[in-house]
């Protein structure tokens, strides 16, 4: 009985330890085969044409240019090849780069051998591995980060840039002296600013207006 064609992986990694143990388990499992190593994604796109590769696994970030800018060379010269990205990167934008960028799948670092040999025969079969569910959800929370984003920027136009200041250092925990002494003003200036950032937050003391400033995102208290 004739024995099925090995399936041909390039594995674009520019750490040679990972590149090494990637080949390893690829190569110990029954019809896989390397048929190259590459550093690049200028290299890559040369060596998947070259080899005619029929999986590509490919690091997420590599030194001449990203993951997805990668796989765009290597699909201009292999348009249908599979790209499976293997990234110590969990971000939505990383993410939804790489579906940008026609990957068939993301796998983490933390991904098993099994895990990635799985993923390399799924592909080579056409399946695609991100599902439409996870990337909903990086939408939807890309989504909200905008949001919010944009309502802190309406808040803050609300406030003059003293007044933010004046919030920033409240929160430092400076008084009115510490905050005159600081800022080169009048004591009693400071207490105009102050009075007029207590009642644009709706609030009646110093510590509320920084509690409500710190919900409403206009400081963030753990960097003070």
């Amino acid at each position: 009985m004739e024995q099925p064609e090995a399936l041909r992986v390039l594995v674009v990694e520019n750490h040679p330890f990972l590149a090494s143990v990637i080949t390893k388990i690829l190569e110990g499992e029954e019809h896989l085969s390397v048929v190259g190593i590459a550093g690049t994604g200028a290299d890559a796109a040369r060596a998947a044409a070259r080899e005619k590769a029929a999986v590509v696994l490919m690091n997420f970030s590599l030194p001449d240019m990203t993951g997805p800018a990668a796989a765009v060379v290597v699909h201009a010269e292999l348009p249908d090849v599979p790209i499976i990205f293997h990234s110590a990167e969990e971000s939505d934008t990383a993410l939804l780069d790489a579906i940008d960028s026609g990957a068939t799948a993301y796998l983490t670092k933390a991904a098993t051998g099994e895990e990635i040999v799985e993923a390399v025969r799924r592909a080579s079969k056409g399946e695609v591995l991100i599902p439409v569910s996870l990337f909903a959800k990086a939408i939807a929370r890309q989504h909200a980060v905008y949001e919010k984003k944009r309502e802190r920027k309406r808040l803050e136009a609300q406030f003059t840039a003293r007044e933010l200041e004046i919030l920033r250092l409240l929160a430092e925990g400076l008084g009115t002296t510490a905050m005159s002494e600081r800022l080169g003003i009048a004591a009693n200036t400071i207490e105009w600013h102050v009075g007029h950032v207590i009642e644009k937050l709706g609030v009646h003391s110093k510590l509320q207006a920084v509690i409500a400033a710190a919900r409403l995102g206009l400081i963030d208290v753990e960097t003070q």
